[in-house]
């Protein structure tokens, strides 16, 4: 705030020093014009080019003041803006460095961060391997339980079949013996022994 109060005193000095010597050296350019000059124009110079010397210089120093406020006015508010618009830069430069440091931070780490997830995988991978296999066997284990009954149960039914068979055939070879070793008087005393226990 000191440098825009020191600036508009500047500046109005500047401009009123800059009239003054404007108005002066009209004055003294006109006033030293020489012999020819004076005896061309005479007095009549006094009278028209001294009233516009004055007018021009009265003109100078009511545009000096009438300008001043809006002169001063515009560099302190154009000042300002480019202050705002420093200090605007200035945070943006800020945010952008600070993400460039979050960048490099975090460039600086993906090695490590790439290495630490490749390790995750492959731990995961043999965690995952030893589960299937332990599935897998635990799968195996019933199914060859189920096969050891299922053979059991073969087995068992083959033996029946088997067993009944030996005793079909067995009977049928025996029923054959005792056909064949039967006379018709063994049947008929059979068969009437049997009347008789069936009788008493």
């Amino acid at each position: 705030m000191k440098k825009i109060g020191m600036n508009k005193q500047f500046l109005q000095i500047v401009f009123f020093a800059a009239a003054l010597i404007m108005a002066m050296s009209s004055i003294v350019w006109a006033s030293s014009g020489g012999e020819a000059s004076g005896a061309v124009h005479g007095n009549h110079w006094l009278k028209i080019d001294t009233w516009k010397v004055l007018n021009f210089g009265i003109l100078a120093l009511a545009g000096f003041f009438l300008a001043r406020k809006p002169v001063a006015q515009f560099f302190s508010s154009r000042s300002k803006s480019i202050e705002d618009e420093i200090n605007s830069l200035e945070l943006k430069k800020a945010d952008a460095q600070k993400e460039l440091a979050e960048y490099q931070t975090k460039f600086k780490n993906l090695d490590q961060e790439s290495k630490q997830i490749v390790e995750d995988y492959i731990k995961q991978g043999e965690e995952a391997k030893i589960r299937i296999l332990a599935e897998a066997s635990a799968q195996a284990e019933k199914l060859e339980d189920m096969a050891k009954r299922n053979i059991q149960q073969e087995f068992k039914s083959a033996r029946a079949k088997l067993q009944q068979e030996i005793v079909e055939r067995a009977m049928g070879k025996a029923e054959e013996l005792i056909r064949a070793s039967i006379s018709s008087d063994d049947q008929d005393k059979l068969v009437d022994e049997y009347l008789k226990k069936v009788v008493a």
